[in-house]
């Protein structure tokens, strides 16, 4: 296993939160800590950009305070999305914010640049970059990330086309590194399944979407409890990039899910919508094809101690039958 050293101890279970555009606020992220999860939010969720720095300053304040309060149980580390692409124009100045207040692991995503991995590790943080392929994942690795976030199909919002089964044994024949795995894992059986396929962590990110302190419209948690994976639409439209979006919310939006035309990869945006669709992520939902584990709107805390009794009764099923 290649989990971080300053991680170890640190988790109740192999996983970490995923950052989810508009949702992940310092609320889940918190709670996603002292639960024993790795939380994480996109630092373009903090608007204006000024914001980034109260929400990391109240992120490492709470943290602290719970470490020292239980210093038999310490909060797990958490994690800062940055977006690396072109229409990003903040990107540096939320890249400086985080080399001021040591975030423990930076998130990179849709490119990989060598000046911000390079920023991060000069304070002894880690990058761990999402990626599609084994093509993009070499690429990462030879700019300088220290592991990898493969993000398989069946992942929400923005995602791949690969088994994952066939994309961690790529990835292991020669990166022997951190790497996590992204795709419709949302119990504590797909967590340890991870760990089989070769995965040093599970990257969990709808079943989050409806906990009580995400940043997500009630009707959007519900359709969460009341749908199942069938109800996944896979396209580009909504930002330029390949992504799986709740029907129901494509629906809502007066457009045929079955019939969505395919965007220009050069129209890329993050949210800004426009004049002629509905906006991404707003008013279309992204979620992964394992919302059917999804049953009710739980507390953080909650819903990460049913993983952990989920993913210790899978590890002695696995052990029975050996």
């Amino acid at each position: 296993m290649a989990i971080p050293e300053f991680m170890q101890g640190r988790l109740s279970i192999p996983a970490i939160g995923a950052p989810l555009f508009i949702i992940s606020n310092p609320d889940l992220v918190i709670a996603q800590c002292k639960a024993g999860v790795i939380g994480a939010f996109p630092a373009l969720n903090a608007r204006p950009a000024e914001l980034l720095d109260e929400w990391l300053y109240r992120i490492n304040e709470e943290l602290s305070a719970h470490d020292q309060a239980n210093p038999e149980n310490p909060a797990a580390p958490y994690a800062v999305n940055q977006i690396v692409h072109g229409s990003n124009d903040r990107l540096m100045h939320d890249v400086e914010l985080c080399v001021k207040y040591q975030v423990p692991v930076v998130i990179t995503s849709l490119g990989a640049r060598p000046e911000v991995f390079e920023a991060i590790h000069s304070y002894g943080g880690i990058c761990l970059h999402d990626v599609i392929n084994d093509r993009f994942a070499r690429k990462a690795i030879d700019k300088g990330a220290d592991g990898l976030i493969c993000v398989a199909a069946g992942a929400g919002g923005h995602a791949g086309m690969l088994s994952p089964m066939a994309f961690i044994n790529e990835i292991r024949q020669w990166f022997d590194g951190p790497v996590l795995l992204s795709g419709a894992i949302a119990t504590g059986d797909g967590i340890l399944a991870a760990q089989a396929m070769g995965a040093d962590l599970a990257y969990i990110g709808s079943a989050f979407i409806a906990t009580e302190e995400a940043n997500a419209d009630t009707a959007y948690k519900q359709a969460l409890v009341e749908h199942a994976a069938n109800d996944i639409v896979y396209t580009n439209l909504f930002t330029g990039v390949h992504g799986n979006y709740l029907k129901p919310s494509i629906e809502k939006a007066g457009l045929d899910p079955d019939n969505l035309p395919e965007s220009d990869p050069s129209t890329m945006n993050f949210g800004s919508g426009g004049t002629t669709k509905p906006k991404a992520w707003r008013d279309i939902w992204g979620c992964g094809q394992g919302l059917g584990a999804i049953k009710s709107v739980l507390p953080t805390a909650h819903l990460v101690q049913r993983l952990v009794s989920e993913y210790n009764t899978a590890r002695l099923r696995v052990l029975k039958a050996g």
